[in-house]
């Protein structure tokens, strides 16, 4: 049972799609205080729990910290960073006498402070005093997480193509370069689906512009890729540089279609094309005209997309840099203290996606002018909506991959996410895998990390051990930034081993697709933590670097510098499966704790009791797979196979299902 209760006058968001009557009561299990804002209290139990928050640090279960939710561009994320790329306010709290969820459904700024001012208290809080408040009422955490995502309905399913290993950096900077991955790739016989363009095959950085002269004919190049099984996958920015003759800066001026400073003027900002205009995707007819930009693109031959730098990044705007020459002159002749020098390097070094450029600039709504910082986590969810029903209009019966950086919920419905810039770090494996349930409990269920790392120096042994996870999540995608270490799996030692890694993600392309598929299709998890699958077992609660792939396997990923294997919990009897060297041996263990030694180059995953799991050949291409002779393995006797053409929207045929027996 889902209720809503209304604070003020909130803003629209679109998240929750099912009309849903406001509640006349007040909000049930929270004391409720608005002497500054909103701010919900409940006091928690010691075996009490707190699960959800989407892309967040730390735990599966979120007790012990502070979160706030405001889409970031913060690259250089660790333990103590409070936001990140996406702002996924819901909740669902496991007491000794109830479960519930919560979802506030509020654009801008929430905090979330699970138990860390006070070990015994839950607050929830905002400035923003208009918001709607969602509980929902069950006996398990499944049935409230369905109750949630059957109110904001179906998760996006890419097409089966984008279920294949794909390859980026930031960035390749001409087409020989990308012919040179892709040779490589097939020279070693490593699978490969797709090459992301990142920003560089645009003129100066312009959004759908070409640079001709290392990018020219962009369509006959698309072709020729696909004639090796490649697609190409471009990056999309959301600022639009100011630039006379440049036909999109010119139709978003005339057409009033950028958001506007104080005066109404175009807001200007500093990104990478330089000096840019924001479009303003809350306004519906601006969310039309640059969603139907994206046909440039696809009448050459694109048939995905990376949506990026949507929070919206700001370098810097001439707010910020106002304000920053006001800091500097106030100080000026002055006795120049360390407290000063502190204040100044504060305001200096945080000039990129400062609160003054946020507050400088406005979106014309169909629900009226609003400031920027009050809706700012709406932005990258409207800017990847704008994609994907600009690509629906063009191509209304085909799917197109699309993801994004910036988040909010409801942008599920239209993409997947990556979990942003990351980087070559080990704590950054167990980073991902513990925030991919939560990402599922909101909607998202087409995710993934930049595999080996974005930011830094790349190891051989880091880019086995994290294929070794990314082979199990739906995005796996290998993507380093310019100035780090090459990281293509060719170019290490031993390019079988990861040959090896990547052949086995193909193989479960079939379990990996069904059960994505029956997640959207029922509103269910992808990814599931121990605890919502064993709840009465204290051990498994407690286990948040092991989780249930579907409803069949379960992972324990190595994540740590020079192991030797590691401790894993089996929660009952278990076949444990092994690839080493392409080859596949299964042994039976029984529940309880063991260490599992697994070498670089090898893969170790878990089949549940009485399950079995798909397996078929692997090929270069997703599409060269045969998935019509399908191998069982596990101790069960049946599989339900989900299959369809991978391309369109025919997901409910029941001829979808197929039941496998050995």
């Amino acid at each position: 049972m889902m209720k809503k209760y209304v604070f003020g006058t909130p803003f629209e968001t679109e998240a929750v799609i099912r009309d849903i009557p406001a509640e006349s009561s007040a909000v049930p299990y929270f004391a409720l205080s608005t002497h500054n804002g909103l701010e919900f209290s409940l006091e928690l139990e010691s075996r009490d729990a707190v699960y959800g928050l989407g892309e967040s640090v730390r735990g599966i279960n979120k007790r012990g910290y502070t979160y706030s939710t405001f889409c970031a561009d913060d690259p250089n994320h660790t333990e103590a960073t409070r936001s990140l790329y996406g702002a996924h306010n819901f909740i669902v709290i496991e007491q000794k006498d109830r479960v519930f969820g919560v979802f506030f459904d509020c654009p801008s700024t929430v905090n979330f402070d699970v138990a860390f001012t006070n070990a015994d208290k839950l607050i929830i809080s905002s400035d923003n005093t208009n918001m709607y408040v969602y509980i929902i009422d069950g006996s398990t955490i499944y049935e409230i997480i369905r109750e949630f995502r059957n109110a904001i309905g179906m998760s996006y399913i890419p097409p089966m193509w984008a279920f294949g290993y794909t390859q980026c950096r930031w960035s390749y900077l001409s087409k020989d370069e990308i012919r040179e991955v892709v040779r490589r790739h097939r020279e070693l016989h490593i699978p490969l689906d797709a090459v992301y363009l990142d920003i560089d095959y645009m003129e100066r950085y312009k959004d759908f512009t070409i640079d001709e002269e290392n990018f020219g004919d962009l369509e006959g190049f698309a072709k020729e890729m696909k004639e090796q099984g490649i697609r190409l996958v471009p990056i999309i920015d959301a600022g639009v540089k100011i630039e006379e003759g440049y036909d999109v800066y010119e139709e978003g001026v005339e057409k009033g279609y950028f958001c506007k400073d104080a005066e109404g003027k175009p807001f200007e900002a500093c990104v990478w094309p330089g000096m840019t205009h924001f479009p303003d995707f809350l306004n519906p007819e601006a969310r039309q005209w640059f969603g139907a930009k994206y046909k440039i693109l696809t009448d050459m031959g694109m048939e995905g997309f990376c949506n990026d730098m949507n929070a919206p990044a700001i370098f810097f705007s001439q707010n910020s840099v106002d304000k920053t020459a006001q800091m500097v002159k106030e100080k000026a002749g002055k006795e120049f203290t360390i407290d000063d020098f502190r204040e100044l390097q504060g305001y200096l070094g945080s000039r990129q996606n400062c609160e003054e450029d946020y507050s400088g600039f406005y979106h014309d709504t169909p629900q009226g002018r609003y400031c920027h910082k009050d809706v700012h986590n709406l932005y990258g969810y409207n800017m990847t909506r704008s994609a994907a029903e600009g690509l629906k209009a063009a191509e209304p019966d085909k799917r197109f991959l699309l993801f994004s950086r910036a988040s909010y919920i409801g942008m599920h419905r239209y993409s997947g996410i990556w979990t942003g810039d990351n980087h070559s770090w080990w704590s950054h494996i167990l980073a991902e895998l513990k925030v991919l349930p939560g990402l599922n409990m909101c909607g998202f269920l087409y995710v993934g990390a930049d595999l080996g790392g974005f930011g830094c120096e790349c190891s051989r042994d880091l880019l086995l051990r994290w294929l070794s996870l990314g082979i199990f999540t739906p995005l796996m995608r290998n993507h380093s930034a310019l100035g780090t270490r090459y990281q293509e799996c060719y170019r290490f030692e031993n390019p079988e081993d990861f040959k090896h890694i990547i052949n086995l993600r193909y193989r479960l392309i079939p379990y990996l697709y069904s059960e994505y598929m029956k997640a959207a299709l029922k509103g269910d998890m992808y990814f599931k933590p121990l605890a919502f699958e064993y709840p009465q077992d204290e051990v498994a609660r407690h286990t948040e670097d092991q989780l249930l792939i579907g409803n069949e396997i379960m992972i324990a990923p190595v994540y740590t510098q020079n192991a030797m294997g590691r401790y894993v919990y089996l929660p009952e009897d278990m076949t444990a499966v092994r690839m080493n060297a392409g080859k596949l041996t299964l042994t039976e263990m029984s529940k309880g704790h063991h260490f599992v030694e697994i070498a670089e180059n090898e893969v170790v995953f878990y089949i549940r009791k009485g399950k079995a799991i798909p397996l078929c050949k692997s090929a270069e291409t997703t599409e060269e797979l045969n998935t019509a002779e399908l191998e069982l393995i596990g101790t069960g006797d049946e599989y339900l196979l989900y299959t369809d053409d991978g391309m369109g929207f025919d997901f409910e045929n029941p001829d979808n299902f197929r039941l496998l027996k050995k």
